[in-house]
């Protein structure tokens, strides 16, 4: 049985446990900030190019939307660069 919510009454690690992720994708531990950064910032660009292929098909109000999320990804990506920047500076 799936619950979509956890129970009231249920104690703190109830509530802890009913949140956690689900584990068919887990990050191997260990893994150093600056490769889930560089990933996560690939995955961004990979989020960018379809939502740029998206809203070049789309008109409207529809267009408008996938574009508005598109820049959010711009700004995520803009922040994870900083970060890389942080970790490593460009020479």
């Amino acid at each position: 049985m799936i619950k979509d919510s956890p129970d009231p009454s249920a104690s703190e690690s109830e509530k802890q446990a009913s949140h956690r992720p689900c584990p068919i994708f887990t990050i191997r531990p260990g893994i150093n900030s600056e490769t889930l950064l560089v990933h996560a910032y690939e995955t961004l660009a990979s989020a960018n190019v379809m939502a740029t292929e998206l809203s070049s098909i789309l008109t409207g109000p529809t267009c408008n939307l996938v574009l508005g999320i598109q820049q959010m990804i711009v700004l995520a990506q803009l922040s994870v660069n900083g970060v890389l920047d942080h970790l490593d500076p460009p020479q």
